[in-house]
């Protein structure tokens, strides 16, 4: 009977997994990565060089999208992770009747976000919509919401905070009760107060949990798509459109799957720079 050594069960077990990234992590990215040198319409394929990176830099259209998408990720981010860390505390707390509000909080994320966005449209509807209902009866005017360049992306970054705040909710919620409780008895009885608990326990001990929190954030705020699809389509004016709605329109509206495949690698360029960058620095940050 053949015996394997250690080693080689080792490397027989985790062989499926690196199979999995080679055919299809890996290889699509360099398939990818190819296509952005080319002029490629489904039918034909020209190789064009640098062509396609060069005319993404006087592409309006991307200059805007990239805008948009930065805009998007860093208010999204911030209004997601600090009040989702409030929320947290406050359940911590275990005050009797708190079950049903994590409920509530957390159900919005586990819900699909073709289901949210198309309730949240019906919510922004200009004339019979709920909130400009709720602003008729203050007796304040109408908003367009998602017909009005001012208001456009931001009514979209509000339903993304409603939608995602749950999950770094309950992210924060299991690490502040992972925090020992002898650390705040020990603050209380040395005369610390309130702030002073969360300023130099609660935080510094939560900063695993920030930076994790920070860095799938970015990673999928960067990724918007479904939303934007939905309730805008990129519009007014390309008020909304982001990198990837970009992508979409320019592989499967316009067909041009070169480009698309060019501005899909600086996509995956910006989001690797910030994930090293977080990794290298912000991480440093954090443990210290």
């Amino acid at each position: 009977m053949l015996k394997l050594s250690g080693d080689r069960v080792g490397y027989i077990l985790i062989a499926p997994f690196y199979l999995f990234l080679a055919v299809f992590i890996v290889s699509p990215i360099l398939m990818n990565l190819y296509l952005s040198f080319t002029d490629y319409d489904f039918q034909q394929m020209t190789f064009v060089g640098w062509d396609n990176y060069e005319k993404l830099l006087q592409d309006s259209f991307f200059l805007i999208s990239l805008k948009n998408t930065f805009v998007y990720t860093l208010f999204t981010l911030i209004f997601t992770m600090g009040p989702g860390l409030l929320f947290a505390e406050i359940l911590n707390a275990k005050l009797i009747g708190l079950k049903g509000f994590r409920a509530s909080l957390f159900i919005p994320y586990v819900t699909s976000m073709v289901a949210v966005s198309m309730v949240w449209l019906w919510m922004y509807e200009p004339s019979h919509g709920i909130f400009n209902v709720l602003l008729d009866s203050l007796g304040l005017p109408k908003i367009k919401w998602l017909y009005d360049t001012k208001f456009a992306l931001l009514s979209i970054i509000i339903m993304s905070v409603w939608k995602f705040i749950g999950y770094n909710m309950v992210i924060y919620l299991a690490g502040l009760q992972g925090i020992p409780r002898d650390l705040y008895e020990s603050a209380s009885v040395d005369g610390a107060g309130v702030w002073r608990k969360f300023r130099h326990i609660t935080l510094p001990m939560l900063k695993p949990v920030t930076f994790f929190l920070v860095v799938t954030g970015l990673i999928n705020n960067f990724n918007v798509f479904e939303q934007i699809q939905i309730l805008t389509n990129g519009g007014p004016m390309n008020a909304t459109t982001t990198i990837v709605h970009q992508i979409y329109n320019r592989a499967f509206n316009e067909f041009q799957l070169g480009y698309a495949a060019s501005m899909a690698i600086v996509l995956l360029g910006i989001i690797a720079l910030i994930t090293v960058t977080n990794f290298k620095y912000g991480n440093q940050t954090y443990d210290n």
